[in-house]
């Protein structure tokens, strides 16, 4: 079973910019969409970016230009990067393929605080 395991995250103030890292313990970018859920304390887990197997990338309205999703397949990583952080955006992050979101199988995430 392919292994996700998320890093990247940590405290951050309101403004500021955070890369999150995604690596995958096999090559699966090039058969699997890729996508990026974040779910904070009391709330439900939410879609904040994804990634196809054609590049076609897609993001909600509450993100939308301020994170962006990318891939390097050589290296087995996916990546957010996310700007103008918000203290909204504080959440665990994970990512995930379609499979594993419908298998509801999930890795650690990593957390990310926006506070002052």
């Amino acid at each position: 079973q392919v292994q996700l395991v998320e890093s990247g995250g940590g405290l951050v103030q309101p403004g500021g910019s955070l890369r999150l890292s995604c690596a995958a313990s096999e090559s699966i970018f090039s058969i699997n969409d890729m996508g990026w859920y974040r779910q904070a304390p009391g709330k439900q887990r939410e879609l904040v970016a994804l990634i196809t197997t054609g590049g076609s990338t897609n993001y909600p309205d509450s993100v939308k230009g301020r994170f962006t999703i990318s891939r390097d397949n050589a290296k087995n990583t996916v990546y957010l990067q996310m700007n103008s952080l918000k203290p909204e955006d504080t959440a665990v992050y994970y990512c995930n393929t379609r499979r594993g979101t419908y298998r509801d199988h999930w890795g650690q995430g990593t957390q990310v605080t926006v506070s002052s």
